[in-house]
């Protein structure tokens, strides 16, 4: 990354803490709203999966998800505050020395949950819905998620946020659109398609699934998302973020 890059990222992180600080509601509003992006994203990418499956499920798989691309699409198009997204941003600010350590807690404290306020809120109206007959469908794969050892959830998490955040970099750091919509799809498809583990994301299917499918877990979800949690902030802060400041330009 050259100067010019380092200072879009860090820039970025500091907006957003004088964004939360300014006026709450709506940094507030934005975190909810990413949250309903990756509703958004997971309804088309679980319906397609859904239908896709029938037919051949390499490709259900591989439409599903290059289609979930769409909750950080939409993000870095129309603006939202995403959880994951803010453990790189975050992060390289902090070891840029723009924003405090501090800030960047609050930062992920308040996007966290509103993402998730987001996802409860889309993912009731998705089952209220009708849930486009994917109640089956969330059963064949959500116990498997939950079945995962910690260590197995922990470094999917990392990769996976790892994934995430070269696409939300993707999002900042490029100018035209036909450039970004490309890279983002390619990262995100990266981790949809490898079965990495994304917290927000999770956040909305196991909502979902616990609406839909009797017999589930509420403890075992919680313990994935605490674990998947953590992988993420590491995959974002310490496997992205604190390498690409160290190997940047100074100036």
């Amino acid at each position: 990354m050259n100067h010019e890059d380092v200072q879009k990222v860090s820039n970025a992180a500091k907006a957003k803490i004088t964004l939360l600080n300014n006026d709450f509601g709506k940094y507030f509003m934005r975190a909810v709203m990413a949250g309903f992006f990756i509703i958004a994203a997971m309804i088309f990418s679980n319906v397609v999966g859904n239908i896709f499956s029938a037919e051949s499920k390499a490709w259900a798989k591989f439409l599903s998800a290059c289609v979930f691309a769409l909750a950080v699409l939409l993000i870095s198009m129309i603006g939202g505050e995403l959880f994951t997204g803010n453990n790189f941003v975050m992060a390289f600010g902090a070891f840029d020395k723009k924003v405090t350590w501090k800030e960047v807690g609050k930062i992920w404290a308040v996007s966290y949950i509103g993402n998730f306020i987001g996802c409860l809120i889309l993912g009731a109206i998705f089952v209220l819905a009708g849930a486009s007959g994917t109640a089956d469908y969330y059963a064949s794969f959500i116990p498997g998620k939950l079945d995962l050892s910690v260590s197995v959830m922990f470094f999917r998490a990392i990769l996976c946020n790892f994934f995430v955040c070269l696409g939300v970099l993707c999002g900042i750091k490029l100018k035209e659109e036909a450039a970004k919509v490309p890279m983002v799809i390619l990262c995100i498809a990266a981790f949809v398609i490898s079965g990495f583990e994304h917290c927000v994301a999770n956040m909305g299917n196991f909502a979902v699934a616990f609406m839909l499918v009797p017999g589930l877990s509420l403890t075992a979800m919680l313990r994935s998302m605490v674990v998947v949690t953590i992988g993420n902030i590491v995959g974002g802060a310490i496997a992205l973020a604190w390498p690409l400041r160290r190997m940047s330009l100074d100036q």
